[in-house]
């Protein structure tokens, strides 16, 4: 069974998309994209990436 977890090769600032990139099987530029266009026209911000990335599990 996968688990979403922050990924440690491929993080910009947390590793958030980079690990939603991994369990999903998806470039990680995808899901930066689509994370910026939420951001800009979904309303979704800052706090809600800094959320994610304390809730997510941490690669061993």
């Amino acid at each position: 069974m996968k688990k979403l977890k922050v990924s440690n090769t491929d993080r910009v600032l947390m590793g958030v998309c980079g690990g939603i990139a991994e369990y999903f099987s998806i470039d990680a530029t995808i899901v930066r994209v689509l994370y910026v266009l939420l951001a800009i026209f979904g309303g979704v911000g800052i706090l809600a990436y800094l959320l994610i990335g304390f809730i997510m599990t941490q690669n061993s």
